[in-house]
């Protein structure tokens, strides 16, 4: 079977080769209505239409005799029902139109213009140039190069892109350019976001290329170097939320995670022994700081060799009883295990003879051996790879979440070598940029499948579209530990989630300084440490990593820096009624945690470039200090301000001194050490918790809402079993509050669901925030009222 495909895409190759010319633009000569949309025959090649959604259509087009069949590694959802539409056409264009959207096909150059039910038009293909492939030779390889480009006005602002930690401080891709080659410390998830209300995906997995000043910034373009079609997909919204909801809709929704994965992760470059993790373990729970996952890092199967998946017994003598003691103290155990082999174990020798292994390989830092890539994009090779790590590891241990590193596939400057593997699926340089998709495909089906009780959690050095459907969050690899790349980290991090993967982190503190750990108890360091783990309080994933010692109980730390970490640790927990329920959206609503201002705020020019500030959730407005405001001498303050932009249309409140602030204006937020500028919008509903150890450590009872007057608001609470899948069957409950800012009315709804454990009766303490009352961390105070509730609804006068 495998000859005969072979052969089939030789000759298919062949036919392609001797029929393309270079590309000049072509024109329709005739199209047909099929059942899902419009079959356009070119001059020059086809086009064909697809109605998946009312908003979703996928455009083809390829300059070939014929479209090449190529399943989408990135689509899964097979649009089984069409929704209705209709087509039109006259001397000069086709037109179809959907419940959202008329798509106007130009016959003369097949350009296509996408427009709402009034005619105007939210994007158009360039005329000339918006679809073309020209003939190519990459890394000896012939190919043709794919490319799409768009018109775009000079009020538009492009967000998304995945995540590139060193490229960039800004946020808007408007007028710049980016490349979308994944390797090493660069990602690229190719999904953009405009303000004009819509989304594109482009389903391409070759090396690309974004333009985006094209024709003195009035144009945009994307260039793929290898492929046998254009594919895109056009998302109306207009909305943020709405474009989101419906790629995930086209490529699979976000699973829960466990609830303590919601907690801190304490993690180092590397802790090398049994005895030095469970000391880890021990400091934070006696010294009573919140945590819930520590993180057992690379090598700790050293002297043996990477992917022989061994903890080697001298320096961990039993890893389950080390685990099963972590959890004694409710504390989980995070592993990293790499898609790498070296050459003498029986792992790698496994994988050989199964003809497992790719020609791509790592030049190993540490032992400076060639040491080997598995191949992800074969069933069998997942399998093994899976059943290796599941048995020597992850089941036998009772790991509970995985690191994913290296997963580009890293192998330096040698990216010839990636584009000329022959991978089961293919020639890599078609699939250059796809190889984390695939890895972590094989990582969470097999985990459904063996470990039925848990849920995933698969922290990822790179993610790709569609990955969100694989458990994974997205860490920004390996930054250094300056103001530099913290500063980077914020656009960044925004721009991923944009991408529509819902879960980001970055190594608090950064991971280096220049390949080194820096000196932690130094005035400057501190600062540096202070200031990224409070960005970190409002991170979709909360997470210490990098070289040298940083756990909060770490005696680099002085008092002071101690006492201002342990805060921001508890607001977190404080918080996790309102984040868990925000995760709940993200599975059950395709939301957005980390969003940048333009999905709440797209109609305000003023937010699409600010680079350094972001909504966690629907509530908080956050705004971190990206630079340093002290003496690096002495550490003496020598600023405690930081420019903050408040949207138009809102109310704001300072959460720490519950002052309102009417929006559309910038101020002067104080920000000293202690301080990380916080505003909630009027409006908001905010659930917090009591003080924790762990996420889960006790039922959120009684409950805090505050309550942010001045505009009308709602939030639903959502509450399970915390680590199961039982959530899918609809084994959870959820309790909708609604704010009438006019009637001073809270309506708290009729509990909807159930699962064991749940509270039945529980407390609300209601409080509305005022400069006296409802503001920072501390528990609140005389609240407004407290509400004794059962179940069914009721309305509280406030």
């Amino acid at each position: 079977m495998k000859l005969l495909t072979t052969k089939f895409f030789t000759i298919v190759a062949f036919v392609f080769a001797i029929a393309i010319p270079n590309m000049a633009k072509a024109s329709v000569t005739s199209y047909t209505k099929e059942h899902d949309g419009v079959l356009f025959k070119l001059d020059k090649g086809l086009l064909n239409v697809k109605i998946c959604k009312d908003n979703i259509v996928e455009v083809k087009y390829t300059a070939l005799p014929e479209f090449f069949p190529r399943p989408s590694l990135v689509v899964t959802n097979p649009w089984e029902t069409t929704p209705p539409f209709t087509v039109t056409g006259n001397k000069d264009e086709v037109t179809i139109t959907t419940a959202n959207l008329k798509i106007k096909v130009n016959k003369s150059n097949n350009g296509i213009t996408f427009a709402d039910l009034n005619g105007k038009t939210i994007l158009s293909e360039d005329g000339a140039n918006g679809t073309t492939m020209r003939k190519d030779t990459v890394a000896g390889i012939s190919t043709y190069s794919c490319s799409t480009e768009f018109n775009s006005p000079s009020d538009e602002a492009l967000f998304g892109l995945g995540c590139h930690p060193e490229d960039t401080l800004s946020i808007n891709y408007k007028g710049r350019n980016q490349d979308m080659a994944i390797r090493y410390m660069t990602g690229a998830i190719p999904v953009l976001l405009s303000n004009k209300g819509y989304g594109l995906m482009w389903d391409n997995y070759a090396a690309s290329n974004f333009y985006g000043a094209k024709a003195n910034n009035t144009k945009y373009q994307y260039v793929s170097e290898s492929g046998k079609m254009v594919d895109y997909y056009f998302i109306y919204g207009p909305g943020f939320d709405r474009i989101i909801a419906s790629y995930r809709d086209a490529t699979g929704e976000a699973p829960m995670f466990p609830k303590w994965s919601f907690g801190l992760f304490q993690s180092q470059d590397r802790y090398k022994s049994q005895a030095e993790i469970l000391s880890v373990k021990d400091n934070y729970r006696n010294n009573k700081i919140p945590v819930d996952c520590i993180v057992q890092d690379w090598f700790y199967w050293e002297p043996d060799v990477i992917g022989s998946h061994v903890m080697w017994p001298a320096r961990y003598p039993n890893p389950k009883e080390m685990i099963d003691e972590l959890h004694n103290a409710h504390v989980h155990a995070m592993i990293s295990i790499w898609p790498v082999f070296a050459k003498g174990t029986a792992d790698y020798n496994a994988m050989l003879k199964a003809g497992n292994l790719t020609t791509i390989t790592w030049d190993n830092i540490m032992t400076h051996t060639y040491d080997s890539y598995y191949d992800p994009y074969s069933h069998k090779s997942r399998l093994m790879y899976w059943q290796q790590a599941r048995d020597s590891l992850i089941a036998r241990d009772g790991w509970d979440a995985w690191w994913v590193d290296q997963c580009e596939p890293d192998n330096g400057n040698l990216l010839d070598a990636r584009k000329q593997c022959n991978f089961a699926i293919g020639k890599g340089i078609d699939y250059f940029n796809t190889y984390s998709l695939m890895h972590t495909t094989g990582l969470y089906h097999n985990w459904r499948k063996d470990i039925p009780g848990k849920r995933a959690f698969f922290l990822v050095r790179q993610a790709f579209a569609g990955q969100q459907r694989n458990a994974t969050t997205l860490w920004s690899s390996d930054i250094t530990c300056t103001w530099r790349a913290f500063k980077s980290q914020v656009p960044q991090g925004i721009n991923a989630c944009a991408s529509g993967i819902p879960y980001w982190t970055s190594d608090i503190g950064g991971y280096h300084l220049n390949w080194a750990a820096p000196d932690w108890s130094t005035p400057a360091n501190r600062e540096l440490f202070t200031r990224w783990f409070q960005f970190g309080t409002f991170c979709p994933i909360f997470r210490i990593h990098g070289k040298g010692e940083r756990a909060l109980f770490s005696n680099n730390w002085d008092a002071k820096t101690k006492a201002i970490l342990l805060n921001y640790d508890n607001l977190r927990y404080r918080l996790m009624p309102y984040i868990y329920s925000l995760s709940w959206q993200v599975t059950h609503q395709g939301y957005t945690i980390m969003r940048s201002l333009a999905f709440d705020f797209r109609n305000d020019a003023n937010v699409y470039s600010i680079p350094d500030e972001y909504m966690f959730g629907s509530a908080f407005l956050v705004s971190p200090v990206t630079h340093s405001m002290m003496n690096q001498g002495n550490g003496n303050p020598i600023q405690d301000t930081r420019k903050v932009y408040l949207p138009k249309s809102a109310t704001w409140y300072d959460f720490w001194t519950g002052k309102p602030y009417k929006g559309g204006q910038t101020i002067h937020a104080k920000a000293p050490i202690e301080t990380l500028p916080l505003f909630i919008k009027a409006g908001s509903i905010v659930p917090m918790g009591p003080f924790l150890q762990y996420a889960t450590e006790k039922p959120a009872n009684p409950l805090e809402l505050r309550i942010y007057p001045g505009s009308n608001g709602s939030f639903t609470l959502y509450e399970d079993e915390n680590n199961t899948y039982d959530y899918e069957k609809g084994v959870y409950a959820t309790i909708f509050f609604k704010w009438d800012n006019a009637k001073r009315e809270l309506i708290i709804g009729k509990r909807q669901g159930s699962f064991p454990g749940m509270l039945k009766e529980r407390t609300f303490h209601i409080i509305i925030v005022t400069p006296t009352k409802g503001t920072g961390i501390a528990i609140s105070k005389n609240p407004d009222k407290t509400v004794q509730y059962d179940g069914n609804e009721k309305t509280i006068q406030l």
